[in-house]
């Protein structure tokens, strides 16, 4: 079970806002009454076995343009002109046409070292602080766990080794006596799984994955069988093989032959730190006001891997989530991206939930020994925060679950994007520009003027509240449009 959705539990899951809130909005850049949309869908992930490469642009698949409905492909138009409040048709025919573009900026070319070369010294086996996975599903429970080897009482916890040189990780073996409750033994079948499909050499990778004599084979008979000492023993096997591959230098080969981390590895490392910290602690996130904007809610770890492709957020940028939570995406930009990756949260709850997420995630991204972007987390209101302030000037992508947001916040939000930097990006599940909105003598000190909105959609399985498709939208800072409008009406002349 991904952890991700223990929110998503009857009980625990934060309410909604009501249905009839969220709507299909038409956004309008410019006058002409056209909703701009892309045919492209977010697909349910399935990663390959093999890591993905980076994809350069002449390899890309060619993006579709939608089908009209007597099945033939419609002629992409481009963008609309600007008109005045006054002028006719005829005067503007003079302006310039230019084309929407969906992306704004390019990854960055700066070469990105992804493993933690210090996580890889012996001087780093010295113990940092970690919540083990027997913090958390252990004897010790009472009654939510019982031996997942009972013949076999007097032994069981045993040591798991990462790639890193950094310490191990201790499991009791252990079985929850509830379905939807953390099991261990299916998370340490899972790591040594993804160590064996990202961070060992497929020749190696392959004999302990073997179907009839391979380690996970062996492991699988013993826990069937119930056979404790054999199943130790094999833990025991796996160490030897890490520290044998670490020695030998197998493992930094590995990792710095890889250009990009695939997103199942990602979700492995991020649901970890989340089972140890949010989960046992995920009803204190059930205290909010409804119909306010303190509602909580999460972006999963697909969704939110799509808006960093869409956007094209590289090593070399500043990326910012406004109303982090408990700071799952800060987080994840920071291991998937590489980037500086901020966050700013108002619920207190949240905020300590996220600093503790903070401290496990670069822990275990130590134990992974994978190098990450700098994270920065900020409590209180993101209209206050004058750190906030100064980071959005300069911020690549900022990215707003304002879903639950009111309309007085949506408004003073967009006052603040005037102060973006050209081409920053805001990805948003409501568009902050009114439908049918254009730009006229009388508005031209609104920001609704200086954002092109692209809108998108999502499948299910993206967001924590619902399980419904829906649509989201990538706001790109484009003062042109404004410039040329205040050019041809003659404004400051």
């Amino acid at each position: 079970m991904n952890f991700f959705s223990l929110i998503q539990k009857k009980g625990t899951k934060p309410i909604p806002p009501a249905p009839s809130s969220v709507r299909k909005e038409v956004v309008y850049g410019l006058p002409t009454p056209k909703t701009i949309t892309k045919s492209k869908l977010i697909r349910p992930y399935s990663a390959p076995p093999a890591l993905r490469k980076n994809v350069s642009k002449a390899d890309r698949p060619r993006e579709t343009t939608p089908l009209h409905k007597n099945g033939r492909r419609r002629k992409q138009t481009g963008q609309a002109r600007l008109l005045s409040d006054s002028e006719s048709s005829d005067a503007a025919t003079d302006l310039p046409r230019k084309r929407l573009k969906v992306v704004g900026r390019k990854r960055s070319s700066e070469k990105r070292q992804l493993r933690c070369i210090s996580a890889f010294t012996q001087a780093d086996s010295v113990a940092s602080p970690l919540v083990h996975a027997a913090d958390i599903a252990s004897l010790e429970k009472g009654s939510k766990y019982k031996l997942a080897f009972p013949q076999d009482p007097q032994h069981h916890l045993v040591k798991l080794r990462y790639p890193s040189a950094s310490q191990h990780e201790i499991f009791d073996l252990v079985e929850p006596t509830q379905s939807d409750e953390y099991k261990p033994l299916d998370d340490l079948k899972e790591i040594l799984e993804n160590i064996l499909d990202y961070c060992v050499p497929p020749e190696d990778a392959a004999n302990f994955k073997d179907d009839s004599h391979g380690l996970l084979r062996r492991m699988k008979r013993a826990r069937d069988k119930r056979d404790g000492p054999s199943y130790i023993s094999l833990v025991t096997e796996w160490n030897d093989a890490m520290i044998r591959w670490r020695e030998s230098g197998l493992i930094a080969q590995v990792l710095d032959g890889l250009s990009v981390l695939d997103l199942r590895l990602i979700e492995r490392i991020l649901t970890q730190t989340y089972a140890r910290i949010v989960s046992p602690r995920v009803s204190t996130l059930r205290q909010y006001e409804n119909g306010t904007d303190n509602v909580y809610g999460e972006l999963l770890p697909k969704f939110v891997s799509e808006i960093f492709r869409i956007t094209e957020l590289g090593p070399g940028h500043c990326f910012v989530d406004l109303g982090s939570g408990v700071g799952n995406v800060v987080l994840q930009a920071a291991l998937e991206v590489g980037c500086e990756s901020w966050g700013c949260e108002i619920m207190e709850n949240a905020c300590v939930l996220a600093e503790l997420q903070e401290h496990e995630f670069k822990a275990r991204c130590r134990l992974w020994g994978f190098e990450i972007g700098d994270i920065h987390l900020q409590r209180g209101n993101f209209l206050e925060n004058t750190t906030i302030h100064q980071v959005l000037q300069k911020a690549d992508v900022i990215l707003v679950n304002n879903q639950a947001f009111t309309p007085e916040l949506n408004d003073r939000l967009t006052s603040h994007f005037l102060d973006l930097k050209e081409g920053c990006q805001v990805v948003s599940l409501k568009s902050f520009v009114p439908a049918g909105h254009k730009i006229t003598s009388r508005n031209l000190n609104s920001a609704y003027n200086i954002l092109e909105v692209v809108e998108e959609r999502y499948y299910s399985g993206c967001v924590s509240w619902t399980d419904a498709p829906g649509s989201y939208f990538v706001s790109r800072k484009d003062s042109s449009r404004l410039h040329a409008f205040a050019h041809h009406d003659g404004v400051g002349s």
